[in-house]
């Protein structure tokens, strides 16, 4: 089960940690994304953590949002700054087996709640 958290109102500009948390397996293991919905547009990935580590982030946000894990506290976060109204979204985090290096977008198959980030002045 993963459980997402860290949502909330930021002016633009801000900055936000969203958290997502598993129990019940060790998210090390497997590989593990987050994704958005922004308001009437279609889901995006955001960021993927392979099973073997590597990370990867969508081109337009690379630059703004930082993906992390604490295998001790079995959370990943996502760091997000230079916050924009466009980025306002419900995230959500998601784990599927493990891919080696790879993120298959397709396979993601257990997914969090979701928590909501809004930016808006």
């Amino acid at each position: 089960q993963l459980q997402a958290s860290g949502g909330g109102s930021v002016q633009p500009g801000g900055t936000l940690r969203l958290s997502c948390t598993a129990s019940g397996f060790s998210l090390g293991d497997y590989a593990v994304a987050w994704f958005r919905r922004a308001p009437g547009k279609e889901r995006e990935a955001v960021s993927c953590r392979s099973s073997d580590g590597s990370i990867y982030y969508s081109d337009t946000l690379k630059s703004r949002f930082t993906m992390a894990m604490d295998n001790a506290k079995n959370t990943v976060y996502l760091q997000m700054s230079s916050l924009k109204p466009e980025d306002t979204a419900i995230y959500y985090c998601a784990s599927t087996k493990p891919y080696g290096s790879k993120c298959p977008l397709f396979a993601f198959d257990s997914w969090g709640q979701g928590t909501l980030v809004t930016v808006s002045s």
